[in-house]
């Protein structure tokens, strides 16, 4: 008879689910969590991340780590500050972070609690709570300066299909710029809002004809508030997500040859592109202790094993980074995520925690 108590895991994901934390603004959640680890008898420790934000991390100790579970607590912001929280219509359950990723958490702590409960208390497995995923993945980035093991097996929504391969991801900010003047001489000069969108469609075209796997999305696009005048400036954010294997250096180099193009056709064009972020994708081989302990589950859940690529940014990319082998598991789906509709199956999140509790259970073994 399984540990795993279907009650307490949906009170747990109930009261996740109804404290609000978005990224930044975490320190509810975390107060919560760490009073409940600590109530548990889990050797719980907070890590700094700034002045009021940190991770939790539950390392038994006397063991050699050889697995992280890994889930983020944080959320985007709300669509709707009114109507955020948990609701239930049958088997669904419906909220922001339903999906991405208070399931998967809350699935994560049920299997940790109940196999500490169990007697397994010296599991050679850690559990890390993390912050900020959602921004600037300053959770992870601390955490990987503490704490290393070879493994790491994330909470993502992937519809509980494994993930052993990893999209790369590029985060880009274009500034075009111009001279203000009154609206009604606009033909003079050259409009930046203009500039930028003929760039983008430069852009975007290019991309669909020579890259047509890879994702283009032009997340923010302003400009300046000129009122009734030309704008001096306009700016846009560009997430780019790439296959695994793909070469990062060579698509990079032709997005800077794209403004350069455009410079030596029209000279009055003045434009800066910035790359702030370039993560490589990785694609894992199915071998290996954790792929072999996650095959032997699937087929005792009779679950078909059919591992894809995650075609997201997450905090794997950090975490691949710094050394360790992330493979992504978790409830819900990844199209749920980040929308106003956002829900998860309660019987998914159900097999989410037996999947983590057996594959700890493997490693006590």
């Amino acid at each position: 008879m399984t540990p795993i108590r279907p009650q307490r895991l949906k009170k747990l994901l109930h009261r996740l689910m109804d404290i609000y934390s978005p990224s930044g603004k975490e320190e509810e959640i975390l107060n919560f969590l760490q009073g409940l680890l600590k109530r548990a008898g889990l050797p719980v420790v907070a890590q700094s991340v700034d002045d009021s934000r940190y991770n939790l991390v539950v390392v038994p100790p006397d063991t050699d780590i050889r697995l992280f579970l890994i889930g983020h607590v944080d959320t985007v912001f709300a669509y709707d500050l009114e109507h955020f929280g948990f609701e239930e219509h049958g088997d669904l359950i419906v909220g922001l972070g339903a999906a991405d990723m208070k399931g998967g958490c809350a699935a994560m702590i049920e299997a940790f609690m109940a196999l500490w409960k169990s007697g397994c208390t010296s599991l050679p497995v850690a559990l890390a709570l993390v912050v900020g995923e959602e921004e600037e993945g300053d959770g992870t980035k601390k955490l990987v300066k503490d704490f290393h093991c070879p493994w790491a097996l994330i909470g993502e929504p992937t519809d509980l299909r494994p993930c052993l391969s990893h999209h790369g991801y590029l985060e880009a900010e274009i500034t075009t710029t111009g001279k203000r003047m009154h609206a009604s001489l606009a033909n003079r000069t050259l409009n930046p809002i203009e500039s930028m969108l003929r760039l983008l469609l430069k852009l975007s075209q290019h991309i669909e004809s020579q890259w047509p796997q890879m994702v283009f999305n032009i997340r923010e696009l302003s400009s300046s508030q000129a009122g009734f005048a030309v704008p001096e400036r306009c700016n846009a954010w560009l997430d780019i997500h790439i296959p695994p294997k793909s070469p990062l250096e060579a698509i990079t180099m032709e997005i800077e040859e794209i403004l350069a193009n455009e410079r030596r056709e029209n000279p009055d064009f003045n434009g800066v592109l910035r790359f702030t972020t370039i993560h490589g994708g990785y694609e894992l081989p199915e071998k290996g202790q954790v792929v072999d302990t996650l095959k032997s589950v699937f087929r005792t859940h009779s679950l078909p094993w059919e591992p894809r690529s995650f075609p997201s940014h997450s905090d794997a990319n950090l975490l691949w980074a710094a050394g360790m082998k992330p493979i992504l598991l978790g409830c819900g789906q990844l199209e749920k995520a980040h929308s106003p509709d956002e829900a998860v199956s309660f019987n998914q999140v159900l097999l989410a925690a037996q999947l983590y509790f057996d594959v700890m259970r493997a490693f006590c073994a």
